[in-house]
């Protein structure tokens, strides 16, 4: 049946990573052979002469369109399956879907052809903690379930693996909800700020992107909500389904999990129809951070919801380290300790990374212009406990200059060394500047593109300049 749908119909593939490299191959294992890639690296690097060959070998039709004009007369297709980077309202592919072409995408495919439940996970930051602490949570109550996301496999990978009783989780960018027309069967929605206006237009457009998570559900599914914040309260609404559950670190909530305070210390408590359950004391929460509290919330529902029991949550949840580059311990030394929070790329990540401090900070900021707004984070640097800043990107001086119009900035000194245009530079500044008991803390508040791969690779190189100094 999946053969009939591709055999002899013109497709292209726009963007040819990683992800699309399998989609490729799985395209024709399932009949496609009629495939452009399209690619505006006109070298496209990924491939050299060989490797061409192995691809020409395996399929009859075979073409190529690279450069700058790679969207160009999109309307030759029949169908179109877009990378993430690229926005399914490009005028071009806008365009092509006017003339009758189909706009698909890998995540799009899957939703379509998915047996499995999909437990989704969205949210401008901590879709990626949530969602590896639902598969972790579910994978030790021997269910069998697959995850995918940008940490984990492409979707595709597993697909033709699947069947009606197991699960997949999934962490969903706006990219990849924009043109969604299935929803989740668990969709969790964490807490949703401004980001990625270099992409959407406007902050709507990215909210509207982020609501087909929960907009095309049954009235059979769940959803997930942060009820600490009026945006992600108003997708409860959005949703068709009634079985709505709540999370937040704030108040308790009818149904969900919530964190019970008494005067510092916390419990987290899972609230069922039934029955609360107490999963763990927050002093034994190895994750630092409060809004880590709101991802673990948000998990402990997702996972009962999906067969989990209590014993097993709070054993996998007192256990939970975290993930790589998301508030990350990387070692202490002469008392000094350094944490690598290089997925920090819009403000609010940095407000919340320093809020994870009581501790004097040594703040490594700055990074490529996602033309983000920092007022709130430059109010809050000067109501912390940052007492050194370190310039380590472009961004970091217009953070600094908001910073110097703060009327707070005049009762608190905070130090502001030179720009350091690599990480080795920074990350020496920073043992300079540090004392016993110190935290440097590398939360960005940008993009990593002006000097990096990547925010990995940004981290990557902190960690290196740090297990230097150690050595």
């Amino acid at each position: 049946m999946i053969k009939s749908n591709f055999k002899d119909k013109k497709i292209a593939i726009l963007g040819y990573g990683v992800e699309n490299q399998f989609l490729f191959n799985w395209l024709i294992k399932h009949g496609a052979n009629i495939i452009t890639i399209c690619d505006k690296n006109s070298k496209l690097e990924v491939l050299n002469s060989k490797q061409i060959q192995s691809l020409k070998s395996k399929i009859q039709n075979l073409e190529f369109r690279l450069g700058k004009d790679y969207l160009k007369n999109l309307e030759d297709f029949d169908i179109i399956f877009r990378t993430p980077g690229i926005p399914y309202l490009n005028p071009e592919i806008q365009k092509a879907k006017k003339k009758g072409v189909k706009i698909s995408s890998q995540i799009k495919l899957f939703f379509k052809l998915c047996p499995a439940k999909i437990i989704g996970v969205t949210g401008t930051k901590g879709k990626g903690t949530t969602a590896s602490l639902i598969f972790e949570i579910l994978k030790k109550e021997n269910t069998k379930v697959y995850f995918g996301g940008n940490i984990g496999n492409a979707p595709i990978e597993f697909l033709d693996q699947l069947d009606k009783k197991d699960l997949v989780v999934l962490e969903l960018s706006s990219f990849q909800l924009q043109d969604l027309d299935k929803s989740p069967y668990i969709a969790v929605v964490l807490d949703i700020k401004s980001d990625h206006l270099d992409y959407h237009k406007n902050q709507k457009e990215y909210e509207d992107a982020k609501a087909n998570i929960v907009k095309h559900q049954t009235k059979k599914d769940f959803t997930v909500i942060n009820l600490d914040y009026l945006t992600s309260f108003k997708f409860a609404v959005t949703s068709p389904t009634k079985n709505d559950y709540y999370f937040s670190r704030r108040k308790s909530v009818d149904l969900g999990c919530y964190i019970k305070w008494d005067n510092n210390l916390g419990k987290v408590i899972l609230r069922t129809a039934n029955k609360d359950y107490e999963i763990i004391d927050t002093k034994n929460i190895i994750l630092r951070g409060k809004h880590n509290l709101e991802n673990i919330a948000a998990a402990v529902t997702a996972s009962y919801l999906a067969g989990a029991t209590a014993k097993v949550i709070s054993s996998v949840v007192g256990k939970f380290k975290g993930l790589e580059h998301r508030l990350e311990f990387v070692s202490e030394i002469k008392k000094v300790k350094y944490y690598n929070d290089s997925f920090s790329t819009t403000p609010d990540t940095a407000i919340a990374a320093i809020n994870s401090f009581q501790e004097p900070i040594i703040l490594l900021l700055g990074g490529s212009e996602k033309n983000a707004d920092y007022n709130k984070l430059a109010k809050k640097i000067v109501q912390s406990s940052v007492k050194t800043i370190i310039p380590i990107g472009k961004t970091a001086l217009r953070i600094i200059k908001k910073m110097q119009q703060s009327d707070n900035l005049v009762s608190k000194k905070i130090n502001i060394t030179k720009n350091c245009p690599t990480m080795q530079e920074a990350v020496a500044m920073a043992k300079n500047h540090s004392v016993s008991g110190d935290v440097v803390l590398l939360s960005p508040a940008s993009a990593s593109f002006d000097h990096y791969k990547n925010y990995k690779d940004r981290g990557n190189q902190f960690k290196s300049a740090v297990a230097d100094l150690k050595s």
